[in-house]
């Protein structure tokens, strides 16, 4: 048996978790609501404040489904309670970020600024007073992680001075330059 899967998922006050025969799950908080389709061969159950996930049947194949079911759950119930953020952090002389209208634009040493325009439930936040950190936020952690990773590939870090644009958790291996080994 799966160890995620046989986890329960604790459900916050607040929100409210509604199951469907067909197999999907919607999802209603403070900060918004969602709804996934279950995969297959798995059944999930509301026992009280929580929610069982369980396969149906015994064989390998449909056992595997259960953990992938219930970490789809649990991500629907964190991010309409409390969200999903992710913070980046631009480094390099001259490199900035700035917000205008429904753009991000980014300065990262190439000849021409970066416009990017965010995937719908998805918000940028700026540090105050700071034009190199920027923070994405949102319900959706695959949209999160999406744009935060299309963010990063703008220019990601070199392992010589460490410039680019990369996660604030991120520790870029630095490498001596050519005449290092002397």
């Amino acid at each position: 048996m799966s160890r995620i899967g046989k986890l329960p998922i604790s459900i916050p006050q607040g929100v409210q978790v509604t199951l469907s025969d067909e197999g999907s799950v919607s999802v209603q908080g403070p900060k918004g609501s969602q709804s996934c389709e279950l995969p297959p061969h798995v059944s999930i159950a509301q026992e009280g404040e929580s929610l069982v996930v369980s396969p149906q049947g015994t064989d390998p194949s449909k056992r595997a489904m259960q953990g992938l079911a219930r970490t789809l759950v649990a991500n629907l119930v964190t991010g309409v309670s409390s969200g999903f953020s992710k913070s980046l952090e631009i480094n390099g002389t001259g490199y900035t970020v700035e917000s205008k209208d429904s753009y991000i634009i980014f300065n990262l040493g190439y000849s021409h600024p970066i416009y990017y325009e965010l995937p719908e439930g998805v918000e940028a936040i700026f540090e105050p007073k700071s034009k190199t950190k920027i923070t994405v936020t949102g319900i959706n952690k695959q949209a999160v992680g999406s744009a935060a990773a299309k963010i990063r590939s703008f220019r990601p870090p070199e392992p010589y001075k460490g410039k680019g644009v990369k996660y604030v958790d991120e520790v870029i291996r630095r490498k001596e330059g050519k005449s290092g080994g002397r």
